[in-house]
């Protein structure tokens, strides 16, 4: 204990160039200090400072000792709070963006989350804008795609695949496509992302002719709640995630189609600012999403056989 009472003192000199104030960080006397101080360099047998009647400054082994011993210190302050931290109870408020579908996958989990910790508010942000998380204030954030930003930290949640849909209405009345190439004689209702203007692509099948093909874009949605429902109102063949659609397949109001050919899927990440300290509402709110999100059997992939059914 002596010898780490001496390597605060050390740090907190260097700190302040001042014994007096030195003291005064640590709740001891300057004399106290020096004798810490002294006690430091007989043990080394190296001089840390230079003392005068005016100031104090380090000697260049002081200065190169120093940069080890606040690093040391660092790590030791930290190992210190993390025990603290894990010890408190997760409260206040937590901010956390998510795509505007997403209410879809979280808010069916947000009771049990809610029982768990109801001393944590939480603010929902449903947006398909690219957020600054530091900039915005965001606690975390629920995104799919590539990750391109290091000042975040990661984790991965889960899986999701994409499928082509229509309403058995439209079907009835334009066919059902049994090949990629004849989606170009369909209408196709195509979305646009928000972020780029860009409308997405159908990545249905690695055969390259498929690459060639010319998609129509009968009806261009920004707004994948837009793109559901007019896909159930019977406008269109529509390429959508495959939790989105999932009710509207059970209910009967959707069916997929050229399930052998749909290739394309995605992955979803919770992301929050990277820092020394991970704190307790934050820590929860992500292990639970990791436990409770995308754990459910995604939609069955039919057999070759079955494409093309009704």
């Amino acid at each position: 204990m002596d010898s780490l009472t001496s390597l605060v003192a050390f740090v907190k000199t260097a700190d302040a160039l001042s014994f007096v104030n030195a003291g005064q960080a640590m709740g001891i006397s300057a004399s106290a200090v020096g004798k810490n101080v002294a006690k430091l360099e007989a043990s080394l047998k190296v001089r840390l400072f230079h003392r005068s009647t005016r100031k104090v400054s380090l000697t260049p082994e002081g200065a190169l000792f120093y940069e080890r011993c606040k690093r040391v210190l660092d790590e030791l302050e930290e190992a210190r709070a993390l025990l603290s931290q894990a010890a408190q109870t997760p409260q206040g408020r937590l901010k956390v963006s998510l795509p505007t579908i997403g209410y879809r996958f979280l808010l069916p989990h947000l009771a049990p989350f809610r029982q768990c910790y109801p001393q944590i508010e939480l603010e929902l942000d449903f947006n398909d804008e690219l957020v600054d998380v530091i900039e915005e204030g965001f606690d975390v954030v629920i995104r799919s795609g590539g990750l391109a930003d290091n000042k975040l930290m990661a984790k991965r949640l889960g899986p999701f695949r994409f499928v082509l849909c229509a309403a058995p209405t439209y079907l009835s009345q334009h066919g059902l496509p049994t090949v990629p190439a004849e989606l170009e004689q369909h209408d196709c209702l195509r979305y646009r992302f928000v972020t780029t203007g860009k409308i997405m692509d159908w990545s249905l099948s690695a055969d390259p002719l498929f690459t060639r093909l010319r998609l129509p874009a009968t009806l261009v949605l920004n707004n994948m709640e837009a793109l559901l429902m007019a896909a159930q109102d019977g406008h269109g063949i529509a390429f959508m995630p495959d939790f989105l659609v999932r009710d509207a397949l059970a209910e009967g109001k959707l069916q997929t189609l050229l399930d052998a050919f749909t290739r394309d899927e995605g992955q979803f990440w919770a992301l929050w600012p990277s820092s020394r300290h991970l704190s307790p509402k934050v820590r929860v709110f992500v292990e639970f999403i990791e436990q409770r999100l995308f754990k459910a059997q995604a939609l069955a992939r039919p057999t070759p056989a079955a494409t093309g059914s009704a």
